[in-house]
């Protein structure tokens, strides 16, 4: 904190007799006209620097692991406020690839793609500072099997994206068996009243997440040609599935949906994923 110190100077006065003889009285001079105050500009306030400062050091990247899917980067964090809000933003690479942080200030511990076939580069905001954003990723800090399971984040420079807003997130209650497409005016969608979700030893990963990507997968009967609507977090308790590396969350089509049933996944009817599938990648989801 800056103190300013005033100084004040004192002037000293000195007063003379010239004679004893009694000086003539002052000839009375005009009264004083005071000038009229002028009221002073109020000054603009100088914006406070908000969180880390700015590094626009030109990193090397090439041998930095790549934020995708099939990632698992223990020195990404994990997000430690699940129940947390967005900003409000959506930041996509301005480059071919850039540099991600774990802590701002720091050499960056991976790189995200502007662009990538599964997706996951549209990224939400969850927390904003002047030089630096917070935003969630996809991939894994670790294996379930290691301990570490969870949704990751990491920091990207503002300088190295570009910001677009998102317009509906989507919003789950475990408890009460809905899910709703909720607009940035609070304005609520129903979307089901009814699915299934993870069971005891697979449970629905709780948090918020986002769309990673929206894709059919014709290999998958059990979709009957519907959409996937595949999240950023992964399973907490599955390393892999279905002979993959990987054990993504999605919302789905499926013939049985009610109840806890599925590996993790959110098992829907026809119109609710038809619904969902509309929604762009990077849309928020949080899942209570």
């Amino acid at each position: 904190m800056a103190v300013a110190a005033v100084l004040v100077a004192a002037g000293a006065v000195t007063v003379w007799i010239a004679s004893t003889r009694p000086a003539a009285p002052p000839a009375a001079s005009p009264a004083a006209t005071s000038p009229a105050a002028v009221p002073s500009a109020t000054p603009t306030p100088t914006p406070t620097p908000s969180g880390a400062p700015a590094d626009t050091t030109a990193y090397p990247l090439d041998q930095l692991p790549q934020v995708d899917v099939y990632a698992v980067i223990p020195a990404l964090p994990v997000d430690t406020d699940p129940a947390g809000a967005f900003t409000g933003d959506l930041a996509r690479a301005n480059a071919e690839r850039i540099p991600v942080f774990a802590v701002p200030g720091q050499a960056p511990v991976a790189t995200l793609p502007r662009d990538h076939f599964y997706d996951g580069t549209t990224v939400p905001v969850i927390e904003r500072q002047e030089h630096w954003l917070h935003v969630l990723l996809t991939g894994r800090a670790a294996l379930p099997s290691a301990g570490n399971p969870g949704q990751v984040t990491g920091w990207v420079r503002a300088q190295d994206v570009e910001l677009s807003a998102w317009e509906q997130s989507i919003e789950v209650d475990l408890s009460a068996r809905t899910i709703d497409v909720v607009g940035r005016d609070g304005a609520r969608e129903r979307v089901a009243d009814d699915y299934a979700w993870g069971a005891e030893g697979t449970p629905t990963p709780r948090g918020r997440s986002f769309v990673m990507m929206v894709r059919s997968e014709p290999s998958l009967t059990y979709t009957r040609g519907h959409p996937l609507v595949y999240l950023s977090v992964q399973s907490p308790t599955l390393d892999g599935f279905g002979g993959a590396p990987v054990a993504v969350t999605a919302f789905h089509y499926h013939d049985a949906r009610s109840g806890g049933i599925s590996n993790g996944c959110l098992r829907l009817g026809p119109e609710a994923i038809a619904r969902l599938g509309q929604l762009p990648v990077g849309t928020p989801v949080v899942i209570r």
